[in-house]
């Protein structure tokens, strides 16, 4: 294989949404993707962008799954730090979520205890508010000073949404969700949710839906003093921190015409000049308008085109790149990171 061939292979590329039905979701996902319109159709509630089963559709791997590629090629893939962390896995699952009834109130397991129970890591998150109407919120850990019997009897007698801290949420607002935290997302607002790769989901209520309950395993991992909350973000020069903790890092990033990939990097929160000095998988969401990645040495590999609301994950070992903004671009970039310990 010679050099052109090989940086072509590990070119940033697009990764086609998978739909995924969820009973509070809603068959209309219009005018954020092109689902369809019918009434009839399954209520999809998430929008999954980076799943390990959605496809890659442009580049050499285009038909696989992320999962697959990841897997096969994960030095390549997340740089070497990464991939052992990982252990040759996904680390970040992203989703847009369209709740059109009430999520149930739930929590999600760290990962000491997901681990307990044979999963490979927990579940921390965030979501960024992409839109918001009036009154939009979300429940993001208990009420100072409620205990674990309070939480058991709001199970008991449907009165838990009571103990719940209330977020008010904005379009642009950010709201951290660590594991042991619970928490609920209602209607009224469409968010992009950063996530460790995991699907794991300890319901404690579900307003009487026929789905399955986890009470003993929720109350295992129930933390009260997590650092869930809605987060300020920190403007520097050339963009926007979202959230940057354990896990991922969240920033919205300014093109201004076009921009390089290596001047991304930027400069950390507390001002110090990182340069290129954070290799590693980058995935790229355009929240509005769209973009093109292209290469900056134009032999490298084919420009690829990132629609609204789509994502390119842009590989560790990708050639040197550019990014084009073709008209309203808002663009979101979203890279994991490797807490101490994490496996």
């Amino acid at each position: 294989m010679n050099l052109t061939s090989e940086a072509s292979d590990f070119a940033p590329f697009r990764i086609d949404p998978m739909y995924v039905e969820r009973i509070w979701g809603t068959p209309d996902l219009r005018p954020w993707y092109d689902y369809g319109t019918s009434a009839d159709r399954t209520p999809i509630g998430e929008v999954w962008l980076t799943g390990d089963e959605c496809r890659v559709a442009s580049g050499a791997w285009a038909g696989r799954t992320l999962g697959e590629v990841l897997s096969e090629h994960s030095v390549a893939m997340l740089g070497a730090a990464g991939a052992e962390r990982t252990r040759r896995t996904s680390p970040l699952l992203l989703k847009v979520i369209f709740a059109k009834e009430k999520l149930s109130v739930q929590v999600h397991p760290d990962d000491r205890l997901a681990q307990k129970y044979g999963q490979p890591r927990g579940k921390t998150e965030c979501w960024y508010a992409l839109a918001a109407g009036p009154g939009a919120q979300v429940a993001a850990g208990l009420r100072p000073g409620v205990t674990l019997q309070q939480v058991e009897a709001g199970v008991a007698d449907g009165t838990l949404e009571a103990e719940l801290e209330i977020v008010p949420v904005a379009a642009g607002d950010l709201v951290y969700v660590a594991a042991g935290t619970v928490h609920a997302i209602w209607p009224g607002s469409v968010l992009l949710e950063t996530q460790q790769n995991s699907d794991i989901t300890y319901r404690l209520y579900d307003y009487g839906r026929p789905r399955e309950l986890h009470v003993a395993k929720a109350l295992e991992a129930i933390r009260f003093d997590t650092a869930a909350t809605r987060i300020p973000p920190i403007e520097l020069a050339d963009r926007t921190v979202l959230v940057d903790r354990e896990y991922f890092k969240v920033e919205k990033i300014d093109v201004n015409g076009v921009r390089s990939g290596d001047s991304m990097a930027g400069e950390d929160v507390a001002g110090a000049d990182i340069g290129g000095t954070r290799p590693g998988l980058a995935y790229l969401f355009a929240a509005e308008g769209s973009g093109r990645i292209a290469p900056s040495d134009s032999r490298a590999f084919e420009a690829v085109e990132l629609p609204a609301r789509g994502v390119v994950a842009v590989p560790a070992s990708a050639p040197a790149w550019e990014i084009e903004d073709l008209g309203g671009l808002d663009l979101i970039r979203i890279t994991p990171s490797w807490p101490q310990g994490d496996v």
